[in-house]
């Protein structure tokens, strides 16, 4: 039986894959902490929304392989991405349609039913060399 935290990092995730940003919005606390891939931290929901216009508008993604491992307060996930890059996003190599699939992974913390940080991770190097724009190695 999973517990009642990863009940709502699931629901998190199946909300992410059917494309239902209001959804994952709704279980986050609205000072919600998001540490972003090798970047700064953002808080709040509305920092979170800008966030998820974006990656909607440069990717195309969805994730398979979740596995969830934690506790009452705190969570840990591991997944495969599997996405296309279809619009150039800020500072990034030009989109043409790449496709990829990479291993990510992400921490939560939650208090009160809803998820109170998300701190995602995923080999940035690797995406680059996937999508033909990285260094070789």
């Amino acid at each position: 039986m999973r517990s009642t935290t990863a009940e709502t990092v699931h629901a998190y995730y199946d909300r992410f894959n059917a494309g239902d940003w209001e959804g994952m919005l709704s279980l986050l606390s609205d000072d919600v902490a998001h540490d972003l891939n090798q970047g700064g931290r953002e808080v709040g929901k509305p920092a979170f929304r800008a966030f998820l216009q974006r990656m909607a508008r440069s990717y195309k993604e969805r994730l398979e392989d979740i596995v969830i491992l934690g506790d009452d307060a705190r969570i840990a996930a591991e997944y495969l991405v599997i996405g296309t890059y279809v619009r150039t996003d800020e500072g990034l190599p030009p989109a043409t349609g790449q496709t990829y699939r990479l291993p990510g992974g992400a921490f939560f913390d939650l208090a009160g039913g809803r998820i109170t940080r998300v701190t995602n991770h995923y080999n940035l190097e690797q995406w680059l060399r996937l999508i033909g724009s990285g260094s070789s190695g």
